[in-house]
Formats: structure tokens, C-alpha cells, sequence
């Protein structure tokens, strides 16, 4: 029987998420992990649910996910990341919905962000749709991750649709993993800002960078996008984000001046 549904995830010391993730996805007919160098259980893991193990170097997050899908057989490709997992709602509706042949080639998922076990319903942190399911040779191109160093997206121009239920992310448990993700995350942001030579040449447009972006920002998704509805969750969370946007482009600016 040819197989309908593939998985692909890619993973690195992914020991605390992997299992919870893999254990929403037993209904597909196939799940494949490409793995960059994990030193913990994360292989392991992945093989106790009968998941199809590769091994590469990194290479990139767009290039780690398009690997993935490029070894998936089946008609259909859901690409997940480790810390995300399906709602039985979205279980039920994904493996009721593909064997129909829908009309839609592929499908926008809505996430739920978790922010130290909050689900964070503003400030543009809810529905935060993805592209996430998809017919593997849908559209006019198979479609792919574009090659960015962060916020991969998948680029195709197919007929797409919404699903009706949520992925639940489960993001940041602590403080000290949002904080080290958004140091990292600054620092790939800094490669794009670099790349498009946004590196903020004259004074005004390094503080209008650096302070008023990231001050401007806040105000806006805390208070005009209700994240103050969030609780303190919502306020640590747009407080440090905001901070992410000062570190990208103050990194950038630092990569543009060089060595002291």
C-alpha cells in the first residue's frame, strides 16, 4: 500500500521534546528524523518510536528540513519541529482528512507558543499559522524550505487551506532557554541584516535601530495587541523579544565596524 503521510523533523539534543512529539504523530505511515550530532538520548528515542534515523552534519535549518523531506516517501509531508506537538483534535482531522484527496495541495497549521507553560493568546503570538502540511509534489515546484540562517518558511504557490485545529509549541519552558535562543537567534538575525546591508551606517539609524525599533515594538504588541492580557508571561515575553531586536541589530552594526 503506498504510503499516504511522512514526518519530518529535525533534531538536535531534542531528549526532552522528542518523545512527546513523536507520540502525536503514530498515526502517520512514516516518520523520518535527520539528526545533526546529538550527544544525549535523542537518537534513541527516535528509533523507540520506530522513527527512520539519518545522521548529517548541520548544515542550516532550511537545509536540515529540505534533507528531511526529500527522504520521505509519502504522498503527503507534515514537517514539524521537535518541540511541537499535534493536538488529538488535529490528529483526528489530518488522518480523516488526506485519504479524501482534498482539493487543497497544502495546509496552514495554527500554533499554540508556549512561554513558561503559558499559552501566550496575543500580541501576534496566536494563531501563528505555518505551512506545515503539504503534497509532496504540489503546486508548480516541490515545495521547500527557503534558504535563510532563521525563520525558515516553506516557499510554495500551490492551492493552500487552513486546518482547523492547533499545533501546540511548547517553545520556551524557562527563561534561561528563551534568553540563550534569542542570543542565537540575534546573531543569525545579524547574518540577514549584514547579508541586505542593514547595519546601521549613521548614528540616527543605529539608535532608531537599537532603541526605538525594539521600544516601539514593545509598545505595540504589549499594548496595542493586548500581550498585556498575557499575564507576566506576556510581559517577560514581549520585554525579551523587544531585546532580541536590539541584539540583532546591534550585532549587525558590531560585524559592519569589525575588530576594535
Amino acid at each position: 500500500m503506498p504510503t499516504l503521510l511522512s514526518v519530518a523533523i529535525i533534531t538536535k539534543n531534542e531528549e526532552a521534546n522528542l518523545a512527546r512529539t513523536l507520540a502525536s504523530v503514530q498515526f502517520a505511515d512514516e516518520t523520518v528524523v535527520v539528526d545533526s550530532g546529538s550527544t544525549d538520548r535523542t537518537v534513541e528515542i527516535a528509533r523507540s518510536f520506530n522513527a527512520t534515523v539519518y545522521e548529517e552534519p548541520w548544515r542550516g535549518f532550511a537545509a536540515a528540513k529540505n534533507s528531511a523531506i526529500a527522504k520521505c516517501t509519502g504522498a503527503w509531508v507534515l514537517s514539524l519541529d521537535a518541540d511541537e506537538e499535534l493536538t488529538p483534535e488535529l490528529q483526528q482531522q489530518i488522518g480523516a482528512l488526506l485519504p479524501t484527496n482534498p482539493a487543497a495541495e497544502a495546509y496552514l497549521i495554527r500554533r499554540r507558543n508556549l512561554f513558561l507553560g503559558r499559552w501566550i493568546r496575543h500580541g501576534g503570538f496566536y494563531p501563528d499559522a505555518k505551512l506545515r502540511l503539504f503534497r509532496r509534489t504540489g503546486g508548480t515546484r516541490a515545495p521547500k524550505f527557503k534558504d535563510r540562517p532563521v525563520h525558515e518558511t516553506i516557499a510554495f504557490d500551490g492551492v493552500t487551506a487552513t486546518l482547523d485545529y492547533d499545533l501546540i509549541h511548547h517553545a520556551y519552558p524557562t527563561l534561561e532557554t528563551y534568553i540563550e535562543h534569542m542570543d542565537r537567534y540575534s546573531s543569525l538575525g545579524c547574518e540577514l541584516l549584514v547579508a541586505t546591508g542593514k547595519t546601521s551606517r549613521s548614528l540616527p539609524a543605529f539608535i532608531a535601530n537599537v532603541l526605538l525599533v525594539p521600544l516601539l515594538t514593545f509598545v505595540w504588541n504589549y499594548v496595542f495587541r493586548f500581550g498585556i492580557l498575557d499575564g507576566r508571561e506576556g510581559l517577560l515575553l514581549h520585554l525579551y523579544h523587544a531585546t532580541y531586536t536590539s541584539w540583532k541589530y546591534a550585532k549587525a552594526w558590531q560585524a559592519r565596524r569589525g575588530p576594535s
